[in-house]
């Protein structure tokens, strides 16, 4: 197990933890949360024996492996897959040994060391390595070629490949999924899952903690708490304690206020469409842990533009892509004020290669785009980062673009994105990846955009700076086209969803849930493509009308008493939220928290918790029967 006891752990002259206490047992896997610069990336150093500890103690087994995400390589005339290879040390260490001992032609030698390495499962090692490049999106070809060809992304994919190759008891995995596309992180989660030994994992990613870990330890006023559950119980529980605070109460209501229109919206579509369902529950969930939020130093909006156009984009017959290179092909789409779009696709289908043509940044290579009068467009990239002037400071980026502003308007603005004191007015050049996309976020919010493009735009964001941008997008009035592997974004600030695939672009009548089981047949389909000699196809059974017709009233008779089901179990949801919505109009009456009302404010809570249990039970078993009756229908 590891042991944290009155552990004191400083930076120079900054205290990161303080007499913290914690223990965590093998083979748990643990969430680390915390603001940046509370101390988890030196909680990790401290396990790794890199750092020492000011005062206390922190232990764990002495022959405990511990591997970790490096962040940067050295060699980049090494080829890709030894790269790999290279994370684990003592299968290499057996290789030259080996090598050794053929030169020296030392027979008794080499019969030892060849039982070492089939111990080691090095016979298989080459095939597991490339498995894992393949699973991060990494093409055979790619496997051999040097690391220096890579994009620093793509070197970063390579160094969580290593990670992952080292055989180890403990695994610190450090942002993962920044650089990874939703194929990889959702192979990132099946193979954390199987993982046996214990990990520990920073992330900013809501969706891939809850599937991955079951505690969470809360890095917070030089404390070590750990919660038990994932992330959105971690959200809740904490939730629920703020809650009791006066100032946390009146926050949830102002969030509640927006909240509840942008429902309204949706409301009327939850019982036909699973989409519309999904987001419902997803809001309410994001309605009920806003006080988990109370202490962030994020609050903006995107203002809102003089002037919209109808529609803002028309995009007819198209053919975008590099060069001679078609990406995409008769693609049509129109974008009008309002629509909120996630796009999605596997990796290099050509999701950005779509919102670079919009956005200007690629010419079309056929069709036509048409652009409303008074378009605006808000493009966010990650390229746009490397474009920021690293001499000058974040107030002077922002007065480059509002020259006749006041400096206390752009002071304020800038603050609610967490620049403040001294920070407004240092040059970019020191800043983190994160402090500049929340730079460049901050450039696009005040320009007034009534269309917004963005491309991965919660890379390098923290927890808090994401819950803070799902609101700002949730009031955005103009047009969105979202690129992200962000679930709990696109689940949050979306109404519909296109899927790019197979050099075409069409809507996505289905969630993200179906998403994700098509994304891994997808997977599944192409690596047959690949594996698969081509070889006489089979016959197949041909099943004539008059069987068809029989075939199929069997199954809808099948069926019909799981429709009934779904249909009855849609009312009871209706109910409970109905319910539920009552409790909370009543709970929104300040005159509840006085001291008289005690015994009935008491009531009313416990209705509300027992209502909400009620209702996620239902939930389940809705979903639970959805699944079901979708599986019988395929």
């Amino acid at each position: 197990m590891i042991k944290i006891e009155s552990l004191t752990l400083q930076r120079g002259p900054l205290r990161l933890l303080g007499n913290a206490n914690l223990t965590l047992h093998a083979g748990q896997k643990v969430g680390l949360l915390g603001t940046n610069g509370a101390g988890k990336s030196s909680l990790f150093a401290l396990l790794r024996g890199e750092l020492g500890p000011d005062a206390g103690s922190c232990t764990l087994p002495a022959d405990w492996r511990i591997s970790h995400m490096r962040q940067e390589i050295e060699d980049l005339d090494r080829i890709a897959v030894e790269y790999v290879l290279d994370g684990d040390f003592e299968l290499r260490r057996v290789q030259q040994r080996l090598a050794e001992a053929e030169r020296n032609q030392d027979g008794q030698t080499l019969g030892a060391l060849y039982a070492e390495l089939d111990a080691l499962n090095g016979f298989s090692a080459d095939s597991r390595a490339r498995t894992l490049l393949a699973g991060l999106g990494f093409t055979p070809e790619q496997c051999d070629a040097p690391v220096g060809d890579f994009s620093g992304g793509w070197r970063m994919r390579l160094n969580l490949a290593q990670a992952l190759m080292c055989p180890s008891e403990l695994l610190l995995l450090d942002e993962p999924t920044n650089h990874l596309d939703l194929d990889a992180i959702l192979w990132l989660e099946d193979w954390l899952k199987a993982y046996r030994g214990t990990l520990l994992l920073i992330s900013h990613d809501r969706d891939f903690l809850d599937a991955v870990v079951e505690h969470i330890v809360h890095v917070a006023e030089q404390q070590l708490t750990l919660y038990r559950g994932g992330y959105s119980q971690f959200e809740r529980t904490r939730a629920e304690r703020l809650v009791q605070q006066q100032a946390a109460f009146e926050k949830q209501q102002a969030q509640r206020e927006h909240m509840q229109r942008y429902i309204a919206r949706f409301r009327a579509q939850a019982t036909k469409a699973r989409q519309a369902q999904s987001r419902l529950k997803a809001l309410e969930r994001m309605e009920l842990i806003g006080p988990a939020h109370i202490d962030s130093p994020f609050s903006f909006s995107f203002r809102e533009a003089d002037q919209q156009s109808s529609p803002l984009l028309d995009l007819h017959e198209a053919t975008v892509g590099y060069g001679d290179s078609a990406v995409l092909e008769q693609v049509k789409l129109q974008l009008v004020p309002g629509a909120r779009i996630g796009v999605l696709g596997p990796n290099g289908a050509g999701k950005s290669t779509l919102i670079k043509t919009l956005a200007g940044s690629l010419p079309l290579l056929a069709g036509e785009l048409k652009t409303g009068e008074h378009l605006a467009i808000g493009y966010f990239a990650q390229h746009q980062l490397d474009s920021l002037d690293p001499e000058a400071s974040p107030l002077l980026h922002l007065a480059r673009i509002a020259p006749a502003e006041r400096d206390q308007t752009l002071r304020n603005f800038l603050g609610g994105f967490d620049f403040r004191g001294d920070r407004i007015d240092e040059p970019v050049r020191h800043f983190s990846g994160g402090e500049k996309a929340r730079l460049a976020l901050a450039l696009i919010a005040w320009q007034k955009p009534n269309l917004l493009l963005l491309d991965e735009p919660t890379n390098h964001l923290d927890m808090e700076m994401r819950h803070a941008l799902t609101l700002a997008l949730q009031q955005f009035e103009g047009a969105m086209l979202l690129v992200s592997h962000d679930r709990a974004l696109i689940r949050d600030t979306t109404d519909e969803l296109w899927l790019v695939a197979d050099g075409r672009l069409q809507v996505y009548p289905d969630d993200l849930d179906t998403y994700t089981r098509w994304l891994a047949q997808f997977r599944q389909q192409q690596n047959e493509l690949r594996n698969s000699a081509a070889g006489p196809a089979q016959n197949e059974e041909k099943i004539d009308a008059k069987t068809q017709r029989r075939l199929a009233a069997e199954q809808r008779q099948r069926l019909a008493p799981l429709r009934r089901q779904i249909e009855k179990l849609e009312q009871q949801m209706n109910s409970l939220a109905a319910e539920l919505e009552e409790i909370e109009q009543t709970l929104g009456d300040t005159e509840l928290y006085n001291p008289e009302h005690k015994e009935r404010l008491k009531a009313l809570l416990a209705r509300q918790a027992s209502a909400r249990q009620s209702l996620e039970d239902v939930e389940a078993r809705w979903l639970e029967a959805s699944e079901e009756l979708e599986a019988c229908s395929e």
